[in-house]
């Protein structure tokens, strides 16, 4: 028994036992979905926060010149 152990080389695999079974494949497939799910949700979220940061920016710098033309126009 341990000469045919020895007999087989490290190329020799079991048929049987090579590649991926269906389980493994669905699973496989069922990460990737859910991988990608979450990349489009936190790289969404990111995009809003960044948009919310651009939109403030842009409200306190109308704001800012709407009240630098008025302080402006005060002063005689």
């Amino acid at each position: 028994m341990a000469h045919d152990l020895e007999r087989r080389s490290a190329g020799d695999v079991d048929k049987r036992r090579a590649g991926l079974r269906p389980l493994h494949t669905l699973g496989v497939v069922a990460l990737g979905v859910v991988g990608v799910l979450v990349a489009f949700w936190v790289l969404r979220s990111i995009a809003g926060i960044v948009w919310g940061l651009v939109e403030v920016v842009v409200i306190v710098g109308v704001l800012g010149g709407v009240v630098r033309l008025l302080w402006r126009r005060r002063r005689p």
